[in-house]
């Protein structure tokens, strides 16, 4: 009696086993690669001599003047992968209030000339993941004048940068209009070395 149930038991686990471990990855990532590749593969981001700089998935840190600043991280300052998250820091609790964004007004005050009262949420506030790529066009367009200044461009040339680099809603749906930092920042880097080679 055990004998017959335990046959079909083993054949069905074995089965099941070949099934959900090795036929259905195998076949889905057999279409993620002929179907989507650059998103199967990380969604990755080159510089001009092929190297790997990052996802255009995951934010980075950028602090100097020069570049694009990304919104604050709350998976600490590098933007670490491994500790996506929130802060889970409401608005009544006052290290949130009183130290985290106030030092993000003020670094944009100072940073940018920006008005205190009048900046945008996501140039002092972590998204829920800590690890957002994206800021909204108001924050990029808030550091033109900044990033213009350093790099010695024209503001009006680093302003259509950015309006070329706004992406809109998600499936003409869902979400807001958003600009991907690090592209950001990549496109900007090309256009001072075609502007240096004039």
């Amino acid at each position: 009696m055990l004998k017959q149930q335990l046959r079909p038991a083993l054949v069905l686990t074995l089965l099941l086993c070949v099934i959900t471990g090795l036929a259905y990855p195998g076949v889905m990532t057999v279409l993620a690669q002929v179907l989507f590749p650059h998103q199967a593969n990380g969604s990755l981001l080159r510089a001009g001599d092929s190297r790997v700089i990052g996802s255009e998935l995951i934010g980075q840190a950028f602090s100097r003047a020069e570049y694009f600043h990304a919104r604050p991280s709350a998976a600490g300052a590098g933007y670490d992968d491994t500790l996506s998250g929130g802060t889970n820091k409401g608005p009544t609790d006052s290290k949130l209030a009183d130290t985290l964004i106030a030092l993000a007004v003020d670094s944009a005050v100072k940073l940018d000339a920006a008005l205190r009262g009048h900046i945008p949420a996501d140039l002092v506030t972590s998204s829920g993941s800590g690890l957002d790529p994206h800021i909204s066009p108001a924050s990029a367009f808030l550091q033109v004048a900044r990033v213009a200044r350093v790099r010695g461009l024209d503001s009006l040339a680093v302003r259509r940068l950015v309006e070329r680099h706004v992406e809109g809603l998600q499936f003409g749906l869902f979400g807001a209009p958003r600009v991907n930092v690090l592209k950001l920042n990549l496109a900007l880097d090309s256009l001072s070395r075609s502007r240096a080679h004039r």
